[in-house]
């Protein structure tokens, strides 16, 4: 004779039947794969503004910068559109708790589509007054929106795909999550939309609606604070039962994900950096039978320059990284601020490809050495500057976002600013020198590289030395102090005694 089971024992395996019987599987590997996939599709972008072929005998000028600038605009804001993508495919993951097959499917038909967007970025950086590539990136912005949205409401079809706390929830509060969640994310979309259009007769429009889709929720959040200040909250209008469940792509991430989509681009820029090598720098059989008489190592010489550039190149981008991990080695959370300045550093950390290939013409005897040295000195300085806005964001809300040993005059506090400091400093020194050592400013750009990594080695001693000179300059300071005081204390008493 069987027995009555409990309720909850009939919960637990309504919970676990579907994932048994209907093919369900949790989501972390799939967003894993995700995460790869869009940070890849993210850096590959800088490709079509590296290879922008400048020849040693062209001379920089006003047509080139131009080119090369409107280049790099157009890869940064696309590189940070893909950012929100991103962040939006997190959040959307956050809300269906398990994905079945079809989910699945849907999931790499959004995939296929961000995989596109490094073509139409190529015909947006080439051709950016032509309305084509503009249409064609708004339009692969918005099927993955429309598949987004699909995905939405499948999983709200069946709610057992669902996060936990919204499975759990009534119906009518399913019907307002479902609301609130496609409205959030269609936002983007619909202003991809209207830039597709804006494209055929006034293309600049496009150019504007497309910066809205990144900037847009920090101009409403800064507008909804001032709005707060002045007016103060209408505590009426908010809805209670939407308190216990929020969904805001727009919320910061978990430290682990940024770290994660973060590592993820520092180690594609280190890949293509020697995927250029092995496409540019292989000598032709045939040219070193011919011209080298079958040496190789004679032919290889040749492109020294090319390897110095490499392995300058690889250590900015390895010493770039290690900056990043120690900082996030203090944050214990992250803030909404702190993630766009992260963006910003990332994205110009995949400029770097274009700093290695401007730094490996000078193998080729280039005549537009300096400018660019100028252009990878701001890239390096870029990158760098934006990481040392995160630890400034951080110190502001010191008690929410770092570990106590991190505070402002902690143990740490003092090195990790040096090692933040070093690279802007060393970058923005190497370009002013351009300035008015000109004659020497491929040797002390290369100097730069190499000196760099030992400083990193010696900066912990070198803070050290600095705080325990500080330290002794104010308690002297202090001791001075103290006995003028004294002096003065006693020289009204010496005069009372006379």
């Amino acid at each position: 004779m069987s027995r009555a089971r409990p309720p909850d024992e009939v919960e637990e395996d309504e919970e676990a039947g579907p994932a048994l019987n209907g093919g369900l599987h949790a989501s972390p590997r799939m967003l894993s794969y995700s995460d790869a996939l869009l940070s890849i599709i993210a850096t590959v972008m800088i490709l079509p503004v590296a290879h922008t072929k400048i020849y040693p005998d062209q001379q920089f000028d006003k047509n080139i910068q131009k080119l090369l600038a409107t280049k790099i605009a157009v890869y940064l804001m696309t590189f940070l559109i893909v950012t929100v993508a991103w962040a939006a495919h997190i959040r959307l993951f956050q809300v269906i708790g398990q994905i079945d097959d079809t989910l699945a499917l849907l999931n790499l038909a959004c995939m296929m589509i961000i995989t596109f967007l490094p073509y139409t970025f190529s015909l947006m950086a080439s051709f950016p007054d032509v309305p084509l590539g503009i249409f064609l990136f708004c339009s692969c912005v918005v099927t993955m929106g429309v598949i987004q949205a699909v995905i939405v409401v499948y999983g709200f079809h069946y709610p057992h795909l669902l996060n936990h706390q919204i499975w759990r929830s009534e119906n009518n509060l399913k019907h307002l999550y479902k609301q609130h969640i496609l409205k959030i994310i269609l936002r983007g979309p619909a202003f991809c939309f209207l830039a597709a259009i804006f494209s055929f007769f006034f293309y600049p429009m496009s150019y504007l609606l497309l910066g809205l889709v990144i900037f847009l929720p920090y101009i409403h959040k800064l507008t909804m604070w001032c709005k707060d200040k002045i007016i103060g909250p209408k505590e009426e209008e908010r809805r209670p039962s939407l308190d216990f469940f929020t969904f805001n792509i727009h919320e910061p991430l978990s430290k682990e994900r940024v770290e994660a989509f973060s590592d993820g681009v520092y180690a594609i820029v280190a890949t293509l950096l020697i995927l250029d090598i092995c496409e540019n720098n292989v000598p032709d059989s045939k040219e070193v039978r011919e011209k080298f008489h079958g040496n190789l190592i004679e032919a290889l010489s040749e492109y020294g320059p090319n390897f110095l550039a490499y392995f300058g190149s690889f250590v900015t981008v390895g010493l770039l990284w290690f900056v990043h991990h120690s900082l996030f080695l203090h944050v214990r959370k992250t803030t909404q601020f702190m993630g766009l300045m992260n963006t910003f550093s990332l994205a110009f950390i995949g400029g770097l490809p274009l700093a290695y290939q401007q730094t490996s013409e000078f193998a080729e005897q280039s005549h537009n050495e300096i400018e660019t040295i100028r252009v990878s000195c701001v890239i390096i300085f870029f990158a760098s500057i934006f990481q040392f806005a995160i630890w400034t964001t951080a110190l502001l809300n010191e008690r929410e976002t770092l570990h106590p040993f991190a505070w402002y005059g902690g143990k740490e506090h003092a090195f990790m600013f040096a090692k933040l400091a070093l690279y802007p400093c060393v970058s923005l020194g190497a370009f002013f020198s351009t300035c008015f050592l000109s004659k020497f400013s491929t040797a002390i750009f290369h100097l730069m590289q190499i000196i760099v990594p030992f400083a990193f080695l010696l900066l912990r001693i070198f803070v050290r030395i600095a705080l325990a000179i500080t330290r002794s300059v104010v308690s002297l300071g202090r001791r001075k102090d103290s006995l003028l005081r004294e002096g003065e204390e006693r020289s009204p008493t010496t005069e009372a005694f006379s």
